[in-house]
């Protein structure tokens, strides 16, 4: 059997991670290449082990475009050492390190030597709607000394070896992993500038409110102390529109009741409790956001 160059093997791993992680670009660096990957699919969680050394792995806009980018990389260093860059800022990962690259973002990861990491696709609507819509610190290194890090890498460890995992079980540890790592990835409140500080407590207004009839974009902007048009433009620097936002929010409360409830328990009734007064519109905004009517999410959640 012919030998495989080394140029053939880089071009069969670019290939396999292009297929399997999204669309990156790659290049050679000094020293002897070596790239494998195995992936992972357990309920809801996507792992993908990358073992690497010798090579550049990078994403730029032409690469973006071509890829989904409703995701974070979340990227548990196992063994070595591997260089990330996004934002401007330049970390150094080692065994037992967690960091977060935001999918829709130009990121490069460096392995000068061999070394070995796991990436968890993490979607974006948790993660942001864990973290309020506040910016995530992407490319910020998380200490393998940190108890929230070490539990996080044992989470995704004890996932990986259970492939029973059903879709809700697995949704719940996507959840946990977020809510083990929120402490070390939002910042502390008195950090935050004035309008952040604002936004968060406009959020914390439509969820104390989010069942009322009059949670409308006038009353949340006089509630708040500003004019409609600001409110507006509050939410469009977030890339947001308030009115889709608190239709989102209602659904996704009405995903988790339709999680919790019996069968018994009426749709309708479901959609008109977080203020969805006609069923009709409720189902057709439901299977908007999350691809199956309410129905058929209660049965897959069961």
């Amino acid at each position: 059997m012919a030998c495989v160059s080394e140029q053939e093997r880089f071009q069969h791993w670019l290939a396999q991670i292009n297929a399997v992680c999204g669309s990156f670009a790659a290049r050679p660096m000094n020293g002897e290449f070596f790239g494998e990957l195995e992936s992972t699919w357990t309920g809801n969680l996507k792992l993908s082990t990358v073992t690497a050394g010798g090579v550049n792995l990078f994403r730029t806009r032409q690469e973006i475009k071509h890829s989904n980018d409703a995701w974070f990389y979340t990227v548990f260093q196992l063994e070595g050492v591997a260089g990330l860059e996004q934002d401007d800022r330049q970390i150094t990962l080692a065994a037992g390190d967690i960091s977060l690259i935001d999918a829709s973002r130009p990121c490069s990861l460096y392995w000068q030597e061999k070394s070995r990491q796991i990436s968890l696709l993490l979607p974006r609507q948790i993660l942001e709607q864990h973290l309020r819509f506040q910016e995530v610190s992407c490319a910020q290194k998380l200490s393998h000394t940190l108890p929230t890090v070490q539990l996080s890498h044992r989470l995704m460890q004890e996932s990986m070896s259970n492939p029973t995992l059903s879709e809700q079980e697995s949704e719940a540890a996507l959840e946990a992993m977020v809510c083990l790592l929120r402490p070390v990835l939002q910042q502390r409140e008195s950090t935050l500038p004035r309008k952040e500080r604002q936004f968060k407590s406009v959020l914390s207004l439509i969820d104390d409110h989010i069942q009322a009839e009059h949670l409308r974009p006038e009353w949340i902007a006089a509630e708040s102390g500003m004019s409609v048009r600001s409110l507006y433009r509050m939410f469009a620097d977030k890339g947001l529109v308030v009115a889709q936002y608190i239709k989102n929010r209602r659904l996704d409360l009405c995903a988790q009741m339709l999680r919790a409830t019996r069968d018994e328990e009426k749709l309708a009734g479901i959609g008109y409790s977080w203020g969805f007064t006609d069923h009709s519109h409720f189902s057709t905004a439901f299977k908007q956001r999350f691809g199956i009517s309410p129905g058929e999410y209660r049965k897959r959640h069961r």
